[in-house]
């Protein structure tokens, strides 16, 4: 069985791609029925289009509210067959009615270690911030930015010299690699919610060695193949 996935993106896609190269060497077992993409010039849609998957240009400026805006996008999505939705670098909040048709089935990856430095460019504050170490989070969507229940968090060193660009490029090879980790725990069934927490079902596959990246720490483990 795969898990029938819509991917919403707003820029270049590399998550995007993270789970595209995961869905094509059978580590994850998702296929991706639709990317949607909030900017028509979005490079996420030209990933989508050379994996030949459906790329779906849905601009909120042609919209005259939110409101109007959110229905279409639940309506494509909705067409498009995808049952859980996988937000990747999406720079749009999810109206109430979107999150109630998908609720417990939408995952986000925020670029910080949640609840610190929620919202819009999190590593950039927290290289400001001065922090000594940052992450990334992926989440649960509720209809709070970046509040749902933490599905895995990956942390790396901070340096007194990281800016934005520095801090998040190192960030960002985790992404790549707990992304595809948290979307196979959803595909397998293994995730379940439980107020605030979420809970990973037990399974038999090898944890991965995650040394060759940096030193870092990610939990839950990683699994072999991410």
């Amino acid at each position: 069985m795969t898990l029938p996935i819509a991917v919403l993106v707003s820029g270049t896609g590399s998550n995007l791609q993270a789970l595209i190269d995961h869905i094509e060497d059978g580590t994850l077992p998702a296929r991706i029925t639709a990317v949607v993409a909030n900017k028509p010039e979005a490079y996420g849609l030209t990933r989508a289009r050379k994996h030949g998957l459906a790329a779906v240009g849905l601009p909120h400026a042609a919209f005259p509210d939110r409101a109007a805006y959110d229905a279409a996008l639940l309506a494509a999505v909705r067409d498009s067959g995808a049952e859980a939705v996988v937000l990747a670098g999406f720079m749009r909040l999810l109206g109430p009615e979107f999150v109630a048709a998908y609720r417990g089935r939408i995952l986000n990856i925020h670029p910080a270690l949640l609840p610190s430095f929620p919202g819009l460019h999190g590593q950039g504050a927290a290289a400001d911030y001065g922090v000594t170490i940052a992450g990334a989070t992926v989440h649960f969507v509720d209809e709070i930015m970046d509040n749902g229940p933490i599905v895995i968090q990956a942390a790396v060193p901070a340096r007194p010299d990281d800016d934005a660009k520095s801090l998040g490029e190192r960030i960002m090879t985790l992404e790549h690699r707990i992304y595809p980790q948290a979307v196979n725990w959803l595909a397998t069934g293994r995730l379940t919610i439980h107020g605030r927490k979420t809970r990973l079902a037990p399974a038999d596959t090898p944890l991965a060695d995650i040394g060759d990246v940096m030193p870092c720490l990610v939990n839950p483990p990683l699994e072999a193949g991410f």
